[in-house]
C-alpha cells in the first residue's frame, strides 16, 4: 500500500534532509504546507506536488492523507500533532515533540486516546556508527557496560544579539537526552556543572547514573566549529570499548596480547580492535546520518508492521531529562 503523505513544512531541513529520503520509500507527497508562499511553492515543485496550502488545518483535514508528517517549530507540533492524531491520522514530527515536557505528555495522551502511532525524529539511534554500536552491545558479545563518555558540540551563531539557550537544549540537546539510554539503559539521575566563555558561549558537562548500574558524562555546548568534528561517543565495557566518531567511524578495542615480542604476530579476529569507516569515493547513496533508516521504521508502523521507530512514548524521557538539565544549569 502507497502511503500518502500530508507534510507541514517546507523548509531547509525537510526540503533536503527528510522528504528527498521519504520519497524513496512506497510513499506519495500528497499535499504540502507552509506558511511562506515563495518556499510553498519551490517545495512543490521540488517534489512534483500541486496541492498546496498555508493552513496547517486545512491540510490536516484534507480528504486522502494517511499519515501527516512535519518539520516545524516545537509549539506547532504539540497543535499540529495533537489535531492530525485527533481525526485519526499517525504522525511523523521532528523533534522536540514540544516546547515542554508537558506538552510531550500531552501528545502520548493523544496518541494513545486515538491508538494511532506518532513517530519522533531521533535520528542519531539511527546514525550508523551508533547503530553499529548499539547492535555489538545487543548481540551480548559486549559485555556489561559500564560508562559512557562523550561530547555533542554546535556553534553559537544562531544566538547573535539575543542569547537565549532554548533552541540549542530543545534542537541539539534533546539527541543525548534520548541517545544515552538507546545506548545503555534509562536514566536513574543526572547532575550537571556549566562555564560560559562569554554570552551564548557555553559549556556543560552532565553526568548520568543508570538503571543498569553504569556511570556517564557527556560534554555538550556551543563552543565549536560547526565546520570541525563534533560529535563523539564511547562505551567502556570489561576490556572492550566502542568508540564512534562523527557517527562514521567505528573502533571496537577488545582485549589483545602483547605483539612486540611475538615473532608470529598477527591479528586475531576475535579479540584485535575491529574498525569501520564508510568509503565517500562510492556512487552510493547511503544514509550515514540516518534519516532514511528512521523513515524506514516509521513507515513500518504506519503500515501496522513490528518496528522500532522511536515514538512520543520515548519522547516523553527524553524531555523529561532536558528539563531536569535545565534545572540543574539554571537555564
Amino acid at each position: 500500500m502507497t502511503l500518502k503523505i500530508g507534510w507541514i513544512g517546507c523548509g531547509t531541513h525537510a526540503t533536503q534532509m527528510l522528504l528527498p529520503q521519504l520519497l524513496r520509500h512506497d510513499v506519495e507527497i500528497a499535499a504540502l504546507c507552509d506558511v511562506d508562499g515563495t518556499r510553498l511553492a519551490q517545495a512543490g515543485r521540488q517534489f512534483g506536488v500541486s496541492k498546496l496550502t498555508s493552513d496547517a488545518r486545512e491540510l490536516i483535514d484534507s480528504r486522502g492523507i494517511d499519515v501527516v508528517g512535519m518539520a516545524v517549530g516545537p509549539d506547532q507540533h504539540l497543535v499540529f500533532g495533537k489535531a492530525a492524531l485527533e481525526r485519526g491520522l499517525p504522525v511523523f514530527m521532528e523533534k522536540p515533540p514540544a516546547a515542554t515536557a508537558e506538552g510531550a505528555r500531552e501528545l502520548l495522551r493523544a496518541s494513545e486516546r486515538a491508538n494511532k502511532p506518532l513517530v519522533l525524529g531521533f535520528m542519531k539511534r539511527y546514525s550508523i556508527g551508533n547503530r553499529i554500536a548499539h547492535n555489538i552491545i545487543a548481540s551480548g558479545r559486549f559485555g556489561r557496560v559500564l560508562g559512557l563518555t562523550g561530547y555533542y558540540m554546535t556553534a553559537p551563531t544562531y544566538f547573535a544579539g539575543n542569547v537565549d539557550y532554548t533552541g540549542f537544549f530543545l534542537h541539539h540537546c534533546v539527541h543525548y537526552m534520548d541517545l544515552v539510554s538507546f545506548l545503555v539503559s534509562p536514566v536513574r539521575s543526572m547532575s550537571a556543572r556549566k562555564v560560559e566563555a562569554a554570552p551564548g558561549r557555553i559549556l556543560f558537562h552532565v553526568n548520568f547514573d543508570f538503571e543498569c548500574g553504569a556511570i556517564g558524562t557527556i560534554a555538550m555546548g556551543t563552543v565549536q566549529s560547526r565546520g570541525a568534528p563534533v560529535e563523539r561517543v564511547e562505551l567502556m565495557g570489561d576490556h572492550q570499548r566502542l568508540e564512534v566518531d562523527d557517527v562514521i567511524e567505528v573502533r571496537w578495542n577488545r582485549n589483545p596480547p602483547f605483539k612486540t615480542d611475538d615473532l608470529g604476530a598477527t591479528l586475531a579476529e576475535d579479540v584485535d580492535t575491529l574498525t569501520w569507516k564508510p568509503n565517500f569515493t562510492a556512487a552510493a547513496n547511503e544514509d550515514h546520518k540516518g534519516y532514511h533508516a528512521l523513515l524506514t521504521d516509521g513507515i513500518k508502523l504506519f503500515k501496522g508492521e513490528a518496528s522500532a521507530a522511536p515514538t512520543i512514548a520515548d519522547g516523553v524521557p527524553a524531555m523529561e531529562r532536558l528539563e531536569k538539565l535545565r534545572q540543574l544549569l539554571d537555564l
